[in-house]
């Protein structure tokens, strides 16, 4: 086991709780507060394992990382190796880098490989780093999911949107009120494993189409109709919500509270960096967040939904099963 792998001994026959994250360096500091605030919030009768799929992430990034375990919360590191699905993807993705796609990197595919790298695992949650715990991820973890394969909650964002509702249904041919968001998701690893899920979705990929959010639509049509839905507790997006018995914040999109000060619930991503060795890098990247990229993320957004409008008149749905 490396030196970075650490916590309780991993073979202790006590149930733990495995909770995925998926980053580059870039992300190291986001994902700290994560930690920390699911930290703050952990049963301190059970055990936790944080397990960080990453790229690249410097051996200073892991060290501070590292020096946050606690007794009951492990860490462990995974660096993703390029196999022929990675290869698969990372070409995808090379097509679209320099378009200032949001999703224009194979991070975002990680989290569909977690059923396949850990077969240790039955169950497991994946967190978008994005995300400020507000209450114990054990009791996620418990939800039971029965015959659906995930559990997610149904994306808020889509709704508030007419070009996005328009391309669900009509593009991806999901209904917009089924259509979820894939930033915490609750797994049945058996089931994924079972349904091969990597190979369906790489299959999808090949065929080149121009999605959206190409890792989300992807789970979204594979997936339909076996997709539990989350309440928004466990997903709360604080910008056009009330917070009010939030579990889990997640700062969607481009309202960043480690970028903006006007965020709704920024003080809780603000209070839990504090309690990582990340928080001098958090304050001078705001430092130098300026006005033009602030403008830059949200003509990001305005281009993705000027894509979910031209994309959504198509006669076929741009993906399905099958096809």
């Amino acid at each position: 086991m490396s030196i970075f792998n650490t916590g309780m001994n991993p073979f202790k026959k006590t149930k733990v709780v495995p909770i995925f994250y998926t980053i580059t360096d870039d992300y190291a500091k986001y994902v700290a507060a994560s930690i920390h605030s699911l930290m703050q919030h952990a049963n301190p009768k059970r055990h936790y394992r944080v397990i960080i799929m990453y790229d690249r992430l410097s051996l200073p990034n892991r060290w501070r990382l590292r020096n946050m375990v606690t007794k009951n919360v492990a860490i462990e590191f995974h660096k993703m190796k390029y196999n022929l699905y990675m290869q698969i993807i990372v070409r995808y993705c090379a097509k679209r880098s320099g378009s200032g796609d949001f999703f224009a990197s194979a991070v975002y595919y990680y989290r569909a490989f977690i059923a396949r790298l850990f077969p240790q695992y039955d169950k497991g949650i994946y967190v978008d780093s994005d995300t400020i715990l507000m209450g114990d991820i054990g009791k996620l973890y418990d939800i039971e999911l029965g015959e659906d394969v995930i559990a997610a909650r149904v994306d808020p964002k889509v709704a508030m949107v007419p070009e996005f509702v328009e391309y669900v249904e009509k593009a991806l041919d999901v209904p917009a009120k089924n259509y979820v968001n894939s930033g915490v998701l609750l797994m049945d690893l058996k089931k994924l494993r079972k349904l091969h899920y990597i190979t369906k979705m790489t299959d999808l990929v090949k065929k080149d189409a121009d999605l959206v959010a190409p890792d989300q639509d992807y789970l979204n049509v594979i997936l339909k109709g076996r997709i539990k839905h989350l309440n928004k507790c466990w997903n709360l997006q604080p910008e056009g919500e009330d917070p009010k018995g939030a579990k889990l914040l997640h700062f969607n999109l481009s309202k960043k509270p480690w970028f903006h000060d006007d965020v709704t619930c920024g003080e809780e991503f603000w209070k839990a960096a504090r309690g990582t060795g990340f928080y001098g890098d958090l304050m001078r990247g705001k430092e130098r967040y300026t006005k033009k990229d602030s403008e830059k993320a949200a003509n990001q957004i305005k281009a993705l939904i000027e894509k979910a409008r031209k994309l959504s008149k198509s006669d076929e749905p741009v993906i399905k099963m099958g096809n």
